[in-house]
């Protein structure tokens, strides 16, 4: 672990749970920075826009830089741009999301859309559940920011993208192609931005085995499993996904380094 350089660490049930900061996390941000290491947040909820996360994390009293957080909405558009898909888009998405994808360039409608792109859509009505399934019953392209089933939240976890991307499946016997964590296309947008290159120095930190311990393997660098969110030390038994290290908390992790 002494040899990890970057850390990528997930949010909620990792960093904090809602609006409460993890008490361990403070000592862990002070203990990367006193050794000059780095860490990005890395998160798949795309219900927000990357500058919301960054406010908040200051709010807890954590100084960090505007870049220092990155979306799965923001690895949606850079492989949307990247790999030059249509730009006029029906987003089943929130206000911050439609705002991040106005700004990149694209045109937000449902009568001339030729993409579907679907995120944790918080605002989510059956008039856009209608909408999506009939364009994607006329074959346009269908495009998921993360999988996640569930968020979780201080009383419990909610349904998240993963969720709708169900529904939608129920309908239309149809499947997006997915962008955040596990995927690959999260991990190239993750480069691309930070310039990530020596994945021995680089390590994913998580509390969900099937997003971020995937990512960490499928991307060829560290994975960290800590149990302060919602997976239990029980859930590794005959997981697919098993983690290089187990730790309680951030806190560990910093006790770790520090050794």
């Amino acid at each position: 672990m002494h040899r990890i350089r970057t850390f990528l660490l997930d949010l909620d049930g990792t960093f904090y749970l809602g609006d409460k900061i993890f008490p361990w996390s403070l000592d862990f941000v002070d203990t990367v920075r006193s050794q000059g290491k780095n860490f990005i947040f890395v998160t798949n909820n795309s219900s927000r826009h990357g500058r919301y996360y960054v406010e908040k994390i200051r709010k807890m009293g954590v100084d960090i830089s505007d870049d220092q957080v990155f979306t799965s909405g923001e690895a949606t558009i850079y492989h949307l741009l990247k790999y030059n898909y249509p730009k006029k888009v029906f987003l089943m998405g929130t206000p911050d999301l439609e705002e991040e994808f106005q700004e990149a360039g694209f045109e937000l409608t449902a009568d001339e859309a030729e993409l579907v792109v679907l995120g944790f859509d918080m605002t989510l009505t059956y008039e856009k559940l209608r909408t999506a399934c009939d364009l994607l019953r006329k074959g346009i392209p269908f495009i998921a920011t993360h999988p996640d089933i569930n968020c979780p939240t201080p009383t419990g976890p909610i349904p998240d993208a993963g969720s709708m991307i169900a529904l939608i499946k129920a309908s239309t016997g149809l499947e997006p192609k997915i962008i955040g964590k596990p995927y690959p296309e999260m991990v190239e947008a993750l480069r691309a931005k930070y310039g990530l290159e020596d994945p021995e120095t680089v390590a994913m930190v998580g509390d969900r085995l099937y997003t971020d311990i995937a990512m960490g393997k499928a991307a060829g660098i560290k994975s960290i499993l800590v149990l302060s969110g919602e997976t239990q030390l029980s859930d590794l038994e005959g997981s697919t996904f098993q983690p290089d290290f187990v730790v309680d908390n951030l806190g560990s992790i910093a006790e770790r380094i520090r050794s």
